[in-house]
């Protein structure tokens, strides 16, 4: 599997580049296909959800948009062959658990992995966060780190300040 996860899509050389060296050949000779879904979730969605096909073509040999809200409505057959043949799946940003309900009800949640093997991913802000193992954030993991504070650790800085608010060695 091979993945370009991103916060703001293929926005410099360098992220091209890693694009173009894990697809092993130039993105003219490539086929994409782009699920804007994301984007819907959000109030100025309709609007700029253009905005993420426009951006997210590279100037692929063949590019299409897929969206996940129909793909429980449609067969198969009419939209699975053009992931199996895409070389990239490019799935854009938005609203992440809209995206991630989606790709759940729509199925293709349960063929990533299968399609993936072949297929390059590229995930553009909530298109990268789905493609991770868990959104769930440990808090006591990241109190242990003192990346932030707890109730704990509150009640310890007013403990050293004193009950005047100010630093022991400031007291007379």
């Amino acid at each position: 599997m091979k993945f370009l996860l991103t916060s703001a899509g293929i926005s410099n050389d360098s992220i091209r580049a890693a694009l173009v060296g894990l697809l092993g050949k130039p993105i003219d000779q490539c086929r994409a296909v782009c699920i804007p879904t994301a984007i819907y979730a959000l109030p100025s969605g309709v609007g700029d959800s253009w905005l993420t096909l426009r951006t997210l073509d590279l100037g692929w040999a063949e590019y299409g948009a897929l969206e996940l809200t129909a793909l429980p409505t449609i067969p198969e057959d009419c939209w699975l062959p053009a992931l199996e043949a895409a070389d990239c799946l490019l799935v854009g940003g938005g609203n992440t658990g809209y995206l991630s309900h989606w790709l759940q009800q729509s199925g293709l949640g349960a063929r990533l992995p299968a399609l993936l093997r072949d297929t390059v991913y590229v995930g553009v802000s909530a298109g990268s966060m789905v493609a991770t193992h868990s959104l769930q954030i440990d808090r006591d993991h990241l109190a242990r780190a003192g990346s932030i504070a707890t109730p704990t650790s509150r009640r310890t800085r007013r403990a050293a300040r004193g009950a005047t608010g100010r630093s022991a060695s400031s007291r007379s």
